[in-house]
């Protein structure tokens, strides 16, 4: 359980803001230009930033951070911020050669310092060093969100100290909300049996969600962190295997990934297919346009499955 450090981060940030500006400060005009990666750190970083931060997010609704090619405007776009925000932990493997390109190399925060890595699966048969020894999927936990939202905080106060007040009272606004989700989640989750709480995904990517939640990872049908991965006949035949001895009830499938290999295990095991959303949230007005949105349509989903 996490809720000391969630109120640990509420009080770091109400400490924050700065003494209020003078009258003649401009207040309202967007006063930073940002970029973030993926649409769920744009989200959050919106709710930190509100109206005085013009955002613009690099990969499009529905895209796989792992498998994103950037284009020529898209360093355009890094080299014009003021700031760019990543989740980090090697999620975005195109980022380091996009950074250098747009000379951005010092603007840019990576959002996984200050959390700790969760590294569960081997990761040997896919080469996956890149990804810091652990799980880059930081969001599937609300309380990771906690951390990104201090550390958002904090940089945007240090940029347009001018608007520290707004940004560090929309922090605790939306601080209140993530611990009203992480209750929620909780509450969803005590009405699945002890015994079915077994999840199988596509690749590795709810670790720090099965960790905070009490879960079991029994596998995944790419063994490792990144959709990019192939896994080969004997580590197919083994996830097979596990399913069939468990009795799971279900494969979780990442929309933002090809299906093929789950629905070929899915059927020689007779397992149902869930789809729930990864590293993207939905289009605006959709099921899961927002972070908040998002978690509680993929908690619903997976209680629903597995209750």
């Amino acid at each position: 359980m996490k809720y000391w450090l969630s109120f640990l981060l509420v009080l770091l940030l109400a400490g924050c803001a700065t003494p209020a500006p003078d009258a003649g400060s401009a207040q309202g005009a967007a006063s930073l230009t940002v970029v973030t990666t993926t649409t769920i750190v744009g989200d959050i970083v919106t709710q930190v930033g509100g109206d005085h931060i013009q955002l613009s997010i690099l990969l499009p609704v529905g895209a796989d951070p792992h498998s994103f090619d950037p284009t020529p405007q898209d360093v355009a776009q890094v080299a014009d911020a003021d700031i760019i925000f990543a989740n980090g932990a090697g999620l975005e493997a195109f980022l380091d050669n996009l950074i250098e390109s747009a000379g951005a190399t010092e603007r840019v925060v990576y959002l996984d310092q200050g959390i700790e890595f969760v590294s569960g699966l081997e990761q040997a048969a896919t080469g996956e060093a890149d990804h810091a020894g652990g799980d880059p999927h930081l969001w599937t936990d609300p309380n990771n969100v906690m951390v990104w939202v201090h550390t958002i905080t904090r940089t945007l106060n240090e940029l347009d100290p001018a608007n520290a007040i707004t940004y560090s009272a929309n922090a605790d606004t939306y601080a209140a909300k993530l611990l009203t989700l992480d209750s929620w989640i909780r509450q969803q989750v005590a009405l699945i049996p002890a015994e079915n709480r077994e999840i199988v995904t596509d690749h590795a990517q709810l670790g720090y969600f099965v960790q905070e939640y009490g879960f079991k990872q029994v596998g995944a049908i790419v063994p490792g962190y990144s959709s990019m991965a192939e896994p080969s006949a004997q580590e197919l035949a083994h996830i097979e295997d596990e399913i069939a001895s468990l009795g799971v009830k279900a494969i979780f499938v990442g929309n933002t990934v090809n299906p093929t290999l789950a629905e070929r295990v899915a059927e020689d095991t007779g397992t149902q297919i869930v789809f729930f959303y990864t590293g993207s949230l939905s289009a605006p007005g959709g099921e899961a346009a927002t972070y908040l949105e998002y978690m509680r349509y993929n908690t619903t989903a997976i209680v629903d499955a597995l209750k």
